[in-house]
Parts: structure tokens; sequence; C-alpha cells
């Protein structure tokens, strides 16, 4: 079976079917002076090339199915585990700069002279990776270290600074063996205790690292020899190594941990040149980077430009060649310049109305489908934001290996939504309060959409607006109805375990969802090793979603960045960061 990701997806336009609701949405929002009725009037960008793959890597295949393949030998298998076999995608003979290269354009000398100018919103302002936040640090972080794992071009997890890995066969021991040609920065090599030092510092709670998250089943990290790393879970976890290739668990020298976000010192395929700037940001090719003639490019300069008219117009003058994260207005605004290409991707951060299953009305199950009958999510993502998100039912992106398409997603059912509510003990209908957070104005938009909506399947919907800075204290887990959502995830658990596990974090923030079942197959996941077995998991799983209604999930985002034709071998990631390696600028 092959580990590789489809590549390509297309989402086509909205149906006519879907006019009645978008011309009465886009009326009610321009009303409400939320955006200019012009705006909202335009049908989804036409957005050149096909949206592709999802944010969350395919973890079976990833995780117990990818091979190293790398020159140096791999470690001794003890009896109780086995080294991960060799996936099928490609043959075990070829190394993975060669896979690299296949992929992309070749090296002219005049490439490997050129600067890649990106503009950003704002300048990235932390550069540890264990404490960067913002997207604008994520993108800088991608550019500076590398993680022991990392995502390829179709989220597919292969391996980075480990060219192979171990598991036992209880999925509790995790053995990582370290490339032997890696060096920081600074000149020193990457050595087992510089892994052991990074983990350990992401999982001391005084770091206030947001990667502690990921680790929370770790309760040993050993440096077996200069290029041997064990990690000893708490229970299986069959998705451990996909964990390394998100942002928070770059590796860095423990030499060099203190003041890494100004001065940062990693092993990726740029370095910082004359540290932090207000102006802008400049990154230089590692010459001893670790991937064979890579990277293609001199240079990268980040700039930071707050305005985004400005941004368009340094993007078309060409006094930037990359505009990240792109507006659906934006892009429909720079399609008709030959110089341009919009590029984009769905992700696997989404929008969601969250139901508190814990209090009135939605308690009863029946109320909850009476929602989920009364609204139609692309009608909504039209109304909304259009051009900016695809219909999804799970926070798993369409497209995925493991997202499960045979649920679809049904048009509005008012006469269903008002039996449900009748059946409820509701039958004149319901009268409920929908927070959005104030400054969102795109999830202000979508409570506005689902409260027109919804109205003909019986709800009278109120949307209070609720400032952002009081969103914690006074939403999330206290309201019974309100909008929002959250940012991709590296796995398909980590998307899934937190948000529907009745001990899961963000269900105890959101909707308070208990299920026997869900969480049976929750665990179950987290233990099964063999890849059509958690398919089906994970397909249950959606399917139980779907019946349960804990909360309605709108929508996935779009991911979208302005290109210069000049900037060839560049695709935008669904983890939203620039992978720039592989990039070449052509005269």
């Amino acid at each position: 079976m092959s580990c590789a990701v489809p590549g390509t997806m297309s989402f086509p336009l909205p149906g006519t079917g879907l006019r009645r609701w978008h011309s009465a949405l886009v009326l009610l929002l321009a009303a409400c002076a939320w955006v200019p009725v012009g705006a909202l009037a335009e049908t989804l960008p036409r957005v050149q090339g096909p949206a592709r793959t999802q944010a969350l890597p395919r973890a079976q295949a990833t995780s117990r199915e990818n091979a190293a393949r790398g020159s140096a030998p791999r470690p001794e298998a003890s009896p109780a585990s086995r080294p991960v076999p060799t996936p099928e995608t490609a043959p075990a003979e070829v190394a993975p700069m060669e896979l690299a290269a296949r992929d992309t354009p070749p090296t002219d000398p005049a490439s490997r002279a050129a600067t890649l100018r990106v503009v950003l919103p704002q300048l990235p302002q932390q550069l540890d990776p264990a404490l960067a936040g913002s997207g604008e640090d994520h993108v800088a972080v991608h550019l500076l270290y590398d993680g022991l794992t990392r995502f390829d071009r179709d989220m597919v997890t292969r391996p980075g600074l480990a060219e192979s890995w171990t598991a036992s066969d209880d999925l509790r021991s995790w053995t990582f063996r370290l490339r032997p040609e890696v060096r920081f920065h600074h000149g020193r090599r990457l050595e087992a205790d510089d892994v052991m030092a990074t983990m350990t510092r992401i999982l001391d709670p005084r770091t206030g690292s947001p990667g502690r998250a990921g680790l929370e089943m770790v309760v040993r990290v050993e440096a077996i020899d200069a290029r041997t790393v064990r990690f000893t879970l708490t229970a299986p976890y069959a998705a451990f190594a996909d964990l390394f290739a998100d942002r928070s668990l770059r590796v860095v020298p423990r030499d060099r941990v203190e003041g890494l976000g100004g001065a940062p010192v990693g092993t990726g395929p740029f370095m910082l040149r004359g540290g932090l700037r207000p102006d802008r940001l400049e990154l230089v090719r590692n010459p001893a980077y670790w991937e064979r003639g890579l990277p293609r490019l001199a240079a990268v300069e980040l700039q930071g430009i707050a305005d985004a008219t400005a941004r368009e117009a340094a993007l078309a003058e060409g006094t930037a060649d990359i505009l990240w994260m792109l507006s659906a207005e934006a892009a429909e605004r720079l399609r008709g310049d030959p110089a341009l290409r919009v590029d984009a991707v769905p992700t696997g951060s989404w929008d969601a109305v969250v139901l508190h299953n814990g209090l009135r009305p939605f308690d009863d199950p029946r109320v909850r489908q009476a929602l989920v009958a009364a609204l139609d999510k692309a009608a909504l993502i039209e109304a909304a934001f259009p051009g900016q998100a695809v219909p999804t039912h799970s926070p798993i992106p369409p497209g995925h290996p493991y997202y499960e398409d045979r649920l679809g997603h049904a048009a509005a059912d008012p006469p269903r939504a008002r039996q449900l509510l009748a059946e409820a003990g509701y039958p004149n209908g319901i009268d409920v309060t929908l927070h959005v957070p104030a400054e969102r104005e795109r999830q202000v938009r979508l409570g506005l959409a689902v409260r027109e909506m919804a109205r003909a399947g019986g709800f009278r919907i109120t949307v209070e607006r609720v400032p952002y800075a009081a969103w914690a204290s006074h939403v999330q887990g206290r309201q019974a109805m309100f909008i929002d959502g959250a940012s991709a995830r590296p796995t398909v658990d980590t998307a899934l375990y937190p948000w529907f596990h009745s001990g899961g974090f963000w269900n105890s923030l959101l909707w308070h969802y208990r299920s026997a079942r869900m969480d049976e197959l929750l665990d179950l996941a987290r233990r099964t090793g063999e890849e059509t077995r958690r398919a089906d998991i994970f397909h249950e799983i959606q399917a139980l979603v779907e019946q349960n209604a804990p909360g309605i999930i709108i929508s996935v985002a779009l991911h979208m960045n302005g290109v210069r034709r000049a900037v060839q071998g560049f695709r935008s990631s669904p983890m939203q960061w620039l992978d720039l390696k592989d990039v070449i600028l052509s005269p």
C-alpha cells in the first residue's frame, strides 16, 4: 500500500441551490456593516491551480511504515521492538536527498545567488521554537530549525534529523537513530544529548512551551549513545513519531538554549544574519545543511508590513516575491495580474458552532440535531467568508486518507429541524443566545449567518458580541452556544483526542461531550498500529460525531499565498509555514 496522500483536490463553486441563502445573507451582513456588499457578493475566487491536500499526516503510514533511507546503519532492534519498515512509495536504496530532488526544479547559478523576499503582516518576534506563538514566528522557526521527523509536501511524515526509528510491540518505547552528518549553525555536530535536552526543556512546566501538551505521554527521555535517543511512554501511541514534525518540537543545541529567541541556532536550511531588526529579518543559506544541494536560494528576506494594501502593492510592484496569508478578497484582486499566481491549500484549521452538551437546551441531542438540520454549511461559507474555506464535518480535513467522505454535507432541512424541536418539547421554536468574539470578524460573520439561516428551522437566535479579552473567563466552557475554532494539529490523534475524549482538555472548554464509545475508539486508535484498522476507527469516530452532534464543525480554512511567477518550486503548506528549501528564482 502506498503511503502517499492524494496530491490534488478541487472545490467547485457552490451550486445555484445555495443562491437563495447567499442573497439574503449578503444583504443582512452588509446591513450589519461588517463588510461591503460587493465583497460578500463575490463568488469563490478563481484560485489558479487546484487546492491541495490537508494539514494532518497519515499517522499510521508515517509512524509505523516509514523508514529512513540514509546511508548510516540502523540501530539494533531488541526482541521487543521492530524497525519501521520501508514504505512502498520509494525504493529502499533511494536516499532522502534524492527523493527531495525528484520533485524540485534544477538549480541554476542565478538562483544560488538570489534572495527571496517574503512579506508578512508583522515580523517574527520569538525565534525559540519551544516558545514561538504567532504564525509569523513559525514561518521563521521552520526555516531555522529541523525536527526528528518532517512532513513532506503531501503531509506524510518522513525522516528528518532522525534517519530511522523503531517502536516496541506495545508502542510504549520509541527509539530514534540520528543522522551522522548533521551540524548546528555554530558548527557543532548534532548529538543525542541535544535531543534529550530539547525535549526535557519542553516538558519542564517552567519553560511554558506549547509543545509540552504534545508530549504529555512521555515519562523518560534517554540518550543511549551519541546517535540514539529513546522515549518511554505511559501508554501506547501509534502516531508518536509524527509529533516531532510539528513546530514546537524542533531540536536546539544544549549549549545555546539561552537567548534562542533573538539569536537562533538550529540545524535548518537557513541561518539568521544580522540579528533581529525592526524592518526585516535576513536569513542566509546554511552551507553545511545536511540535505545535499539544498537550499537552492542564497537568502530569504522576511519583511513586516502591517497594512494589507501595502503588502499587496509590494507583491504587485515586485518588491516582494511571496505574500504570506493572502485573503480571498486580495486573491481576487491579484488574479488578473499575469506576473502573479495564487497558491491555495486546505488546512486543518476549523470554525464551529460550539454547543455545550451539559447546558439546556443543548443537553438534549434532538435540539443539537435540529440545529444541524437547519444549517447548510456550503451556504454559510459562501455568505460569511467566500473563497476562504471548504465544508467539513470533523477536524480531519477533506482529502485526508482518514476523512470519511461518505458522510457528505446535507442541504438545510427546516421542516426536519422544526420536527426535532417539537419532539424535544419546543413546538413553537426556541430562543437561544449565540456568543461571538467581537474582534474576530470572520467568526462574527459566521455567527450572523447562522442566526439568519437557523430562523427557518425554528431557532430565534440573539447574537452577543463578547470582547476576546473576556472570552476565556466568560464564554469558553460556560455558555450554551458560541462560535469558536482551532488551528491545525500535527496528527489525527492530536486533532481529535483533546476535543472529543471525555477527559480531553479542549472538550472541557467547548462541548463537554461524553460518550463511552467515543472514549473507547480514541483510546483504541492510540494503541492500534495496523493501517487499515486505524482508518476504520477514525471513520467510525467521524460517524459518531455526526450522529451525536456534540457541536457543528462548519469548515476548514484555505491557506493562500500570493506568489510571483518567477518563484518556482513553491507550494503552500497546510501547516501555514513556508517550505523554501526547494525554491528557485528564475530570471
